[in-house]
């Protein structure tokens, strides 16, 4: 039999080689390897000799507009869906105004009893009215004839020692008194016959034009609930639903976003470095990203005169974050490209000689 510490010193080195061989053999195996793999998509391919390469936007000709109400409320009905063509002034969405289509009816109703008011005064004098006052009249000069005919008789006595004097004088005061009360009288049948007065008509005029401006003013809040839209174009992007809540203002995420119909427009950003290197007469040419193979032709539109802090960065050493970016708009010739608003393409700018003045003085345009 074999001694345990000869035992050991021959087993204990050959399971150290085997572990030694195992590990020689499995660092080999899952060593990782670098393999040649083709890309998803080819790279774009720089179609100038000598070019500025950017990032372009889709984008409309009109810009984006995001459009809101001008009153918060709730969503009563959404008329339109994305993707749809509107003609300018098209209803898009409206708001509930229940209360103000309350508030509406009440002020017609006021309009109705403003103009009633009117057209009373208008019908003036009542023939009621004329047959009264012409009787008052009548009875006061009855009076007054009654009260100068007891004048006459007492005028008439020839021996005056027979008359007292108070009578006399109570005699003509009552003469007196009967010819006020029918010229009061004949004043009021002759206000009676002149019909409403011409400032109370005035005012009951003015009564009218308030009441229909009230009524205009309530009509003016319930279009305002109707959101329309600003130009002919596409709605973009519609995030309004029936009974949702909209606020009114500017809105991080805007409940509709529409824009000029195609042809589209790309805003490129051109590094502040390369800002000068481009001129108008420069042709340019956009790449759908994924799709190097597709070349689509752009017009220049013009220069954005404000340089703005560039927005996607693209790691390139010589960028910082404090990086900033010309903008320039080109129109797309080719209509019927698939390009969708918001995309971003690969946009190479071909460089020509004097680009450096060209620009500037686009820019000061």
């Amino acid at each position: 039999m074999f001694h345990a510490s000869t035992l050991n010193s021959i087993v204990i080195p050959g399971l150290a080689v085997l572990a030694l061989g195992y590990a020689a053999f499995a660092t080999d195996v899952m060593r990782p390897r670098a393999e040649r793999l083709a890309p998803l998509a080819e790279p774009p391919a720089r179609p100038f000799s000598h070019a500025v390469a950017a990032v372009g936007l889709v984008e409309p000709d009109s810009e984006l507009i995001r459009v809101g109400p001008r009153v918060p409320g709730w969503v009563e009905r959404v008329h339109v869906r994305a993707g749809e063509s509107v003609t300018a002034n098209q209803a898009l969405f409206t708001l509930d105004g229940v209360g103000l289509r309350a508030e509406l009816s009440l002020r017609q109703e006021g309009v109705a009893l403003a103009e009633a008011r009117l057209e009373r005064l208008r019908a003036m004098p009542r023939a009621e009215d004329v047959t009264i006052a012409g009787a008052r009249v009548a009875e006061s000069k009855s009076r007054l004839a009654d009260a100068t005919d007891d004048l006459r008789f007492l005028d008439n006595v020839t021996d005056k020692r027979a008359i007292r004097e108070e009578e006399l004088s109570h005699r003509r005061d009552a003469v007196a008194t009967a010819e006020a009360a029918l010229a009061h009288e004949q004043a009021q049948l002759d206000k009676v016959l002149a019909g409403a007065w011409k400032e109370d008509l005035a005012v009951a005029e003015r009564e009218v034009a308030q009441a229909k401006a009230n009524v205009a003013r309530t009509a003016a809040d319930i279009e305002q609930l109707t959101v329309r839209a600003p130009i002919a174009g596409v709605i973009l992007k519609l995030d309004a639903r029936a009974g949702q809540y909209a606020a009114a203002g500017e809105l991080s995420e805007p409940l509709l976003v529409m824009g000029s119909a195609p042809p589209w427009c790309v805003r490129v950003d051109i590094n502040e470095e390369d800002a000068r290197k481009v001129s108008p007469a420069s042709k340019a040419i956009a790449m759908p990203r994924g799709d190097a193979a597709t070349r689509l032709e752009m017009e220049f539109v013009r220069f954005e005169p404000y340089v703005v802090p560039k927005r996607a960065l693209s790691g390139h050493a010589t960028e910082r974050v404090d990086t900033r970016a010309l903008q320039a708009i080109y129109r797309l010739t080719d209509s019927g490209s698939r390009l969708f608003v918001g995309e971003q393409v690969d946009v190479y700018i071909e460089r020509l000689d004097g680009a450096n003045e060209n620009v500037v003085e686009s820019v000061g345009k």
